[in-house]
């Protein structure tokens, strides 16, 4: 390291300081997104569970705009079991992204830690 210099040693301990910090807040965004989508998720699971406790009888109503129209409760199970579906896919990749997030910051940490921790030549 000591042949490298003072600028491009400053240029490099800054861009894996910027890694470091980019990783840190794109982690923090997504993990929102994962306690949303969760959220989301188990909204749809009570929906779906509030349905299959009524009769089938009883007139299902969907939201639409500022108006509510009835639907057949076939389709309205179905839709909620497809949004369910593409929630739960939604989470799968977000939790991927979140590893592969948490990997590239501590890489990023560890080179911090190496080029301060290194005895100086």
């Amino acid at each position: 390291m000591a042949s490298l210099s003072d600028d491009t040693l400053r240029k490099i301990l800054f861009q894996i300081q910027q890694t470091a910090v980019q990783s840190q807040r794109a982690l923090s965004v997504t993990r929102q997104q994962v306690a949303s989508k969760e959220r989301e998720r188990r909204i749809l699971q009570l929906t779906k569970s509030e349905i299959g406790q009524t009769e089938d009888s009883v007139n299902v109503y969907r939201g639409v705009g500022k108006m509510f129209m009835m639907i057949p409760r076939s389709t309205m199970e179905r839709d909620l079991k497809n949004q369910e579906k593409a929630l739960t896919e939604d989470i799968n990749n977000l939790n991927k992204k979140v590893t592969y997030l948490e990997k590239q910051f501590n890489d990023a940490q560890s080179q911090l830690r190496d080029i301060f921790n290194s005895p100086a030549k």
